[in-house]
This record gives C-alpha cells, sequence and structure tokens, in this order.
C-alpha cells in the first residue's frame, strides 16, 4: 500500500483559476495557499498583455509573501518584467533554450510535453527545470488520450529531472501518483467547486 505520509511525498503545485476578476482570483488564490502549502503558482498565459501584467503583479504579490514560486504559460518577456521566478512552456522542448538564455540560469524553465516521453527527454537535455505531462485522467478538452502511468513509473525510476502530473486528476488517480511523481498540479478540479479549499481537501491525501 502507498504510504501517503512520506516525506518523498509529490508537492503540490496550483493552477491558478482564468476568467476571473482580480478581486476574486486575490480571494481565492490566498484562501488555498494559506491552507496548503504550495511548491509553486502557474499562470495561464491568455489574454492581453495589460491584463497579464495585472494579474502577474497580483499573483507574485500573495506567491511571494507566502515563498511560493510563479511561472506564466509562455510569456517569457512578461515573466522577467514582472518579476516572476520563470515560464511553464506549453509547445513541449521547442523554446527551452532560449527561456533559458532570456531569463537566466536561475530561472525556472518548465515544459509540458504531454504524453511524450521522447519530447520529455529532449526539454531535459535543452535545460528545462522540470517536464509535465499530461492529462491523467480523461478529458472532453482536446484529443488527447490520457497519459498512461508507466511513464511516470519509468520516469521516477530513469530520469532525475523531476515530473510534474496534471490534467483531469481526481482522488484515485492522485492516490496512484503519489509515488511516481515530483509534483501533482490541480487547477480547474478544485475551481469549478463553490469551496476550493474543500474540493482540494477532498483530493489531496493527508
Amino acid at each position: 500500500m502507498t504510504d501517503l505520509t512520506a516525506t518523498d511525498a509529490p508537492q503540490l503545485y496550483l493552477i491558478a483559476p482564468t476568467r476571473v476578476p482580480l478581486s476574486d482570483l486575490s480571494r481565492m488564490l490566498a484562501a488555498v495557499l494559506d491552507a496548503y502549502p504550495v511548491a509553486c503558482l502557474r499562470l495561464r498565459g491568455a489574454g492581453e498583455e495589460a491584463e497579464l501584467g495585472r494579474l502577474a503583479d497580483l499573483a507574485r504579490d500573495l506567491a511571494h509573501e507566502r515563498d511560493v514560486a510563479v511561472v506564466i504559460d509562455d510569456h517569457v518577456t512578461l515573466a522577467a518584467r514582472h518579476g516572476l521566478d520563470g515560464v511553464h512552456l506549453t509547445d513541449g522542448p521547442r523554446a527551452v533554450r532560449y527561456a533559458r538564455k532570456e531569463l537566466g540560469a536561475d530561472a525556472i524553465v518548465g515544459a509540458f510535453c504531454g504524453s511524450s516521453r521522447h519530447d520529455g527527454l529532449n526539454a531535459g537535455e535543452a535545460g528545462a527545470d522540470y517536464v509535465s505531462f499530461g492529462p491523467c485522467g480523461s478529458t472532453a478538452l482536446g484529443h488527447a488520450d490520457p497519459v498512461r502511468m508507466d511513464l511516470f513509473q519509468w520516469w521516477s525510476e530513469v530520469i532525475e529531472i523531476p515530473v510534474v502530473a496534471e490534467g483531469a486528476l481526481d482522488a484515485a488517480l492522485i492516490r496512484d501518483l503519489w509515488p511516481v511523481a515530483d509534483f501533482i498540479a490541480l487547477g480547474p478540479e478544485i475551481w469549478t467547486a463553490a469551496d476550493p479549499v474543500g474540493a482540494l481537501s477532498s483530493l489531496w491525501p493527508g
């Protein structure tokens, strides 16, 4: 049986909600960040640049007050301009070297690689700090099939680069991923609930 109290348990990686007024977003994020230890907060990169800048400033202040790193989807220049900790690249390994060059050695550069082991390995070789695979569960969005659990198993046994599991997660999948993922990313799974903290409590072991 999986030991859900192990010291090498995965860390919580939080994906911020989208299309939420900044006043509501501030309240929602603060509630979750205060309720659970969060390793990283990720901002979605859609929207006008001015709006994204306001979002970046709000999230940075909330997260950094709590010693939580902040990354944003794809926007390398915006990440640098607004003092974020790095970027999450949604197109696999292709822009990893560019992001590293622009943001420097200390920045976080993550890469989403779908279900492709090959892309994950290329992202790691290019200098990614972590690789993300997903979706882990079935979803009506897009056409991607769920990532096979044995990809996470293989990665955890063979590769040192941290791996993030994300997409369409439920409590059973999280339990299965617990021994083989370094980070588990949750976003829509909790923000669609009336009580995001309560929804997180029902998903997160411990």
